[in-house]
This record gives structure tokens, sequence and C-alpha cells, in this order.
């Protein structure tokens, strides 16, 4: 009988971008939560991306690739509108920080 192979683990730091050492990581999460509730509510809504890309002012094959995950050429704020468009409020939350450090998500 052969013997399993361990892989290493390393633990994450709870942000993919930052475990890639990608510079800029909390904005690429915050991009991506922004991009993953855009998704969300094209499905929920059953809009085609031609439909939704008239929505949100963009072309067709421009809602392909931000939901395909090539969102770097998008701010965060142009996302935020997109949800905008899309029907949805957008609601920033400021507060104290109740961990170690302060952060940024999308809730």
């Amino acid at each position: 009988m052969q013997k399993r192979k361990v892989l290493e683990q390393e633990p994450s730091s709870g942000n993919v971008f930052e475990d890639l050492g990608l510079a800029d990581a909390g904005e690429h999460l915050i991009k991506a939560g922004l991009v993953v509730r855009i998704d969300r509510i094209i499905r929920e809504r059953k809009l085609t991306q031609a439909a939704a890309a008239e929505l949100m002012g963009i072309d067709q094959p421009k809602v392909s690739t931000m939901l395909a995950g090539q969102f770097r050429g998008y701010s965060v704020e142009r996302l935020m509108r997109f949800l905008v468009a899309l029907g949805h409020d957008v609601e920033i939350v400021v507060k104290r920080k109740r961990r170690a450090s302060a952060e940024l998500r999308v809730a």
C-alpha cells in the first residue's frame, strides 16, 4: 500500500488577492464582492447580459468580461453605480473597527 503524500498547507489571510501577493489586495476584494452582487442580481432578475448592459450603460461584451473576473478596469465607485442602475441601494457605513485592524468589506 502506497503512502499518501502530505500536502503543505498555509492558512489564508481571508483575502485570496493578498494570499497571491497582489498589490491593492483590499481593493480587489471589494471589487470582487461587488461583481458577485452584480452577477447575483442579473441572475435573480433573469436578465440577459445585453439587457443588464443596457441598464448599466455599457456594452454586453464588457458585462461578459466583468462577470468572468476581469474587473480591474472598473473603479469601486463605478461598480456601485452599476448596482444602483440594476435597482439596488448602495450604503456605505463607517464605524469603529472591531478587530485588530480596520477592514473594507462588502456585506
